[in-house]
């Protein structure tokens, strides 16, 4: 158990996950009376003023003996970009706790203070403010702890992504449509999803008030440029060839369909995708489509919920290129129960040979709302330590780099293990444009459907307002007016 006293501030949100990532399965508490702390480890943080300047302190008690004293920042040497006093005072006492955590901690900390999803959308600030290559890596490194590798990574990124973000333009927006139906559900799966054989007699229902949802919105954004649309889950094959042909047509009838650079289909799990499904995804104009084994191994696939094997896998793969997908993208996860480096290479062995133009490698998170998070003792023996998915992770790069695939886009997930990354691949000119517009959020994303999330983009003030739908099937398909006017009182 970890105690922790605050003084000075309230940034109890930025010290919890930071103390997260070094004590990971550790419950944390937080007391404003040192009376309630007896033993255990205990992290006192003072924000206070000496000699007009503000400094963060921080010691650190074990059953009440002071073990490390007063790691102390100085507010005003914090250097990171144009940013408030407040963000400089969050900054400095992030940094007064990491340097105590660290020196009493043998955790790997790669990503230095940053807790956050989207790293990457730092890089972007300082290069808007026009800020060198070798003045980024200083900050990231220095300001933000990172390590120089990770510092570097997220760097490459930011620079690679810049020709799909900018100039920024706020008549440009992307298009998200939620299927939350899954043949199973995934052990680590924390997204709104239904089992379809449960609920097939409301899918025509369902598919009804999305189509509803398409024409109301398409009417709000007739005169934005529609760029990217993403239809994901669920698992969007799941429903029927013809129901899913049904919301694509709509699509096409209720924005400019010429203007679309890039239209994803996230069909996933080769369980539930025919040639039929294939094919008609085809002839209506999907450019790029998910294939997701997430694992070659069956006996993890078995463990984790799916219901098809390691050579269905490469079946659809192979069906699809020969009904004339060009852009095929591959899901894998690192750090599955009963999984190492052996099962890793021979995942990414079989994938190589494979040689999809997209590759999303990530870290398995122990998500609220997963199988996985309340069955966790039943899989504690055969989780990996932070160094072996280090390991794994290193041969997804050096792999990933051998065939030619190179970074493009990373997002980070609370209770991800080791403290890691999610990272997506491409080959050169194959990147995902709709994962690029969503994770650095520089541009409006209407979210349609249970459970999708718009993410309105105001650029002179840099800044995101979320509208969520509601996560209910039963709530979506008696509120969709609702959630259509939500999302227009934002828009207006």
């Amino acid at each position: 158990m970890i105690y922790i006293n605050l003084v000075g501030h309230d940034l109890v949100n930025e010290v919890y996950e930071l103390i997260k990532v070094f004590y990971f399965d550790e419950e944390i508490i937080f007391v404003e009376d040192l009376n309630e702390y007896e033993k255990g480890l205990l992290v006192v943080n003072r924000l206070t003023e000496v000699n007009g300047k503000l400094e963060a302190r921080t010691d650190i008690y074990e059953d009440n003996n002071l073990i490390l004293e007063s790691t102390v920042v100085d507010i005003d040497e914090v250097k990171v970009d144009k940013s408030s006093i407040r963000k400089k005072i969050r900054i400095g006492i992030k940094q007064s706790i990491y340097n105590a955590l660290l020196s009493i901690s043998n955790v790997k900390a790669p990503w230095g203070i940053l807790t956050g999803i989207r790293p990457v959308k730092i890089v972007h600030n300082l290069l808007d403010e026009n800020k060198s290559n070798q003045e980024i890596i200083g900050i990231l490194t220095k300001e933000y702890r990172l390590d120089l590798n990770k510092a570097q990574l997220i760097l490459d990124i930011g620079k690679k992504q810049r020709k799909y973000l900018y100039p920024l333009d706020n008549n440009r927006f992307s298009l998200y449509i939620s299927i939350p139906f899954c043949p199973t559900r995934c052990l680590y799966c924390s997204f709104p999803s239904l089992n379809i054989n449960r609920y097939r007699d409301k899918v025509d229902d369902y598919i009804d008030k999305l189509i509803y949802e398409v024409e109301r919105v398409g009417e709000i954004m007739s005169n934005k440029t529609i760029t990217t649309v993403y239809i994901g889950g669920g698992t969007p094959s799941a429903i029927s060839t013809s129901q899913l042909e049904r919301i694509i047509q709509a699509v096409y009838e209720n924005f400019h369909e010429d203007t679309i650079k890039e239209f994803t289909v996230e069909v996933g799990r080769p369980d539930t995708i025919s040639n039929c499904m294939l094919k008609m995804l085809k002839e209506n104009g999907i450019d790029r489509i998910s294939i997701n084994p997430q694992t070659m191994n069956d006996s993890t696939l078995k463990l984790i919920g799916r219901q098809h094997s390691s050579q269905d896998i490469i079946s659809t793969y192979y069906d699809a290129r020969e009904i004339g997908f060009d852009v095929i993208n591959m899901d894998l996860i690192v750090g599955l129960p009963s999984e190492g480096l052996k099962e890793i290479q021979y995942t990414l062995d079989i994938v190589g040979k494979l040689s999809p133009e997209n590759l999303t490698v990530h870290t398995l998170s122990i998500k609220r709302g997963s199988k996985f998070i309340n069955t966790m003792d039943r899989y504690k023996n055969q989780m990996k330590g932070q160094n072996i998915i280090e390991d794994m992770l290193r041969e997804t790069e050096i792999f990933a780099k051998e065939k030619g695939l190179l970074p493009y886009y990373l997002y980070r997930q609370k209770q991800i293990m080791g403290n890691f990354e999610n990272i997506g691949y491409a080959k050169e000119g194959k990147e995902c444009i709709y994962n690029i517009k969503m994770m650095e959020e520089k541009e409006t994303v209407i979210g349609l459907g249970m459970g999708a999330v718009s993410k309105i983009y105001f650029p002179e003030e840099d800044r995101i307002e979320r509208v969520p739908n509601v996560k209910s099937l039963e709530e979506y398909l008696e509120r969709v007016e609702e959630m259509v006017n939500r999302k227009a009182l934002i828009l207006s």
